[in-house]
């Protein structure tokens, strides 16, 4: 029986995916790309009643990492990102946050390695480093409730875009067939922008692929 339950929030200028992955029997709390309106997520937080413990990056682009630091200080946890998203999180030109209003630094407090295993809210959750959106894309994926977050490597029928700093397509084709499409094909994907998928669907369906 599934313990997570996963609530979507679309947020920030550019329509980005935020995700809560919520402990039903404990009310333990991941943040999934919180990329804006801080606020906003913390008071659905507290409304609930969820008790988070930790913000998971799948990369440093602004519309994604944007809202990260004002959340993080707001409910006293830590953000995650893969090790080599450093640069792109502290990097104006690399995540890209002059495109909608000032250039803005990012940070991380926990830089994670490449199939690392997290035991973080009651989830084993698996580190998939995938780059070619940037660098030091990422996945998270958790084996027991079948559920992969892709933020921006893998879309409904998509790819990420490859024409930032860092991006490439070969790259980020070849992470998705290494990486993602050896998932169980019922695997969930939810993704950075627009609707959720499933593995099995990209593998027969993505034209990228």
């Amino acid at each position: 029986m599934l313990k997570i339950e996963i609530e979507s929030f679309c947020v920030g200028e550019v329509q980005t995916n935020c995700y809560f992955a919520v402990n039903k029997e404990t009310k333990e709390l991941l943040v999934i790309d919180p990329g804006a309106e801080a606020g906003r997520l913390a008071g659905r937080i507290e409304e609930q009643g969820y008790h988070p413990v930790a913000i998971l990056l799948t990369h440093g682009h602004f519309d994604h990492a944007g809202g990260a630091k004002e959340l993080s200080v707001r409910l006293s946890i830590p953000v995650y990102a893969q090790e080599a998203e450093r640069e792109t999180l502290e990097n104006p030109r690399k995540n890209v946050s002059g495109m909608t209003g000032a250039a803005q630094k990012y940070h991380a407090d926990v830089l994670v390695k490449d199939e690392e295993m997290l035991q973080l809210a009651g989830f084993e959750i698996r580190v998939l480093h995938t780059p070619g959106h940037t660098e030091g894309g990422c996945c998270y994926y958790i084996p027991s409730e079948a559920v992969l977050f892709s933020g921006d490597t893998l879309f409904c029928q998509s790819v990420g875009r490859t024409d930032f700093p860092g991006g490439s397509m070969g790259q980020l084709v070849g992470s998705i067939r290494t990486k993602l499409l050896n998932l169980p094909e019922y695997t969930k994907v939810y993704p950075g922008h627009m609707g959720e998928t499933t593995i099995g669907q990209e593998k027969e369906w993505n034209p990228f692929l």
